[in-house]
């Protein structure tokens, strides 16, 4: 089932995600779920919190792009990276921006530690673009968006769009669920 992306702004998209125990069939009905709608937006990479779970949950394809079209879609549980190496500017977008792009500079690879969908622990070594997208949607299970990384000249390039993406001015192709802002008395 394809379910609404949480935008900008949204309080779920600014809290550390809490760790999985284990999969069980609300989790996997969950990943079902962010998979169909990462390939419906499209996307390349869906984190827990972007569909409003706070969970340290992603999941990523990346073979719709020619040179990895032999990379296998993955469910990454509970990640933790524990080396880094090289870094490297790249132009990221993301599903909660809808119509944002930056420049961010990330390593150009990484050690990660994580769980499989199986809850299998899992060590393994990323490069390129799949080193990226599995630090973008690592960031969004620690509170942060690739916005938060952008230097401060490109950040104020941007400030417009991210006022207009808090208000709610903004189109996207695909469903999202729009911030509530709670007065607090």
């Amino acid at each position: 089932m394809i379910v609404p992306i949480n935008i900008y702004s949204d309080d779920v998209l600014r809290q550390q995600a809490l760790p999985l125990e284990g999969v069980d069939k609300e989790v996997e009905e969950l990943l079902g779920n962010m998979f169909e709608t990462m390939y419906s937006a499209p996307g390349i990479g869906l984190a827990a919190p972007q569909v409003g779970r706070s969970l340290r949950l992603l999941v990523l394809d990346i073979s719709c792009m020619r040179e990895y079209a032999n990379v296998k879609p993955m469910v990454v549980i509970n990640p933790e990276i524990v080396a880094v190496k090289g870094y490297r500017s790249m132009e990221e977008g993301c599903l909660s921006l809808p119509g944002l792009q930056g420049d961010v500079v990330r390593p150009s690879s990484i050690s990660l530690n994580y769980r499989d969908e199986h809850f299998e622990g899992q060590n393994a070594e990323f490069s390129g673009l799949l080193a990226r997208v599995l630090q973008h949607e690592i960031d969004h299970l620690d509170g942060r968006l690739f916005v938060d990384r952008l230097q401060k000249k490109e950040r104020r390039k941007v400030q417009k769009e991210l006022d207009a993406l808090a208000s709610g001015r903004f189109i996207a192709s695909y469903p999202v669920v729009l911030p509530v802002k709670v007065n607090k008395a």
